[in-house]
């Protein structure tokens, strides 16, 4: 898959809601994750630690109300997102969360993801 291929295959299984299923056909094994500086998973490496990095986040979630997922900004070997969450937490309560999310491919994978957006005080 090119990275065309490969963008517009996450963006549907995100807005399916099938984040893992993505993370486990679209990302090398090698994958990185950035987060903003300061929060919890700031730097994330491999895939089972991604995984878990996105289970983690469920299980913070009380409920989802709504996502929405843009079309993909394609460049090269990179891709663009935004990913707007609208989102109440157990035991923080409702937050809409809004990010940017830049993605790198090699060889048809994912190699890393990082997530721009200002963190709930």
């Amino acid at each position: 898959m090119n990275t065309q291929d490969v963008a517009n295959k996450l963006i549907q299984l995100c807005r399916e809601g099938k984040n893992v299923d993505a993370i486990d056909e679209l990302y090398a094994d090698n994958i990185v994750s950035y987060e903003p500086k300061g929060s919890d998973m700031e730097f994330t490496e491999g895939k089972p630690a991604v995984i878990n990095k996105n289970k983690l986040w469920f299980d913070m979630v009380e409920e989802i109300h709504g996502v929405t997922v843009s079309d993909p900004i394609v460049s090269g070997d990179f891709f663009a997102c935004t990913m707007d969450i609208d989102v109440t937490y157990k035991g923080m309560g409702r937050d809409m969360m809004n990010e940017i999310c830049v993605y790198e491919v090699e060889d048809g994978k994912i190699v890393s993801e990082r997530f721009h957006y200002t963190m709930q005080q």
